[in-house]
């Protein structure tokens, strides 16, 4: 049996414009790592998000005024 091995390099940027974010907190609802959070009625990411997101897209796709963005990146 042959085997390959890649190593696959990963990068993955999440962005809330907050000038569009209501604060209706429906990212934190869909998230199902809970990377969202809202503090002053605006949606905030957890500090390792990217570690502990599964690129599932429901945060942006769920937003109601398209505030937020998923971006990633395989190389």
């Amino acid at each position: 049996m042959n085997l390959v091995v890649m190593k696959i390099n990963f990068s993955l940027e999440i962005y809330i414009d907050h000038d569009k974010c209501i604060g209706c907190g429906t990212c934190e609802k869909v998230c199902p790592s809970k990377l969202y959070y809202l503090k002053n009625r605006k949606a905030h990411l957890v500090e390792n998000y990217r570690d502990n997101c599964f690129i599932c897209h429901a945060c942006s796709v769920s937003c109601p005024v398209g505030a937020i963005v998923v971006e990633e990146d395989v190389r």
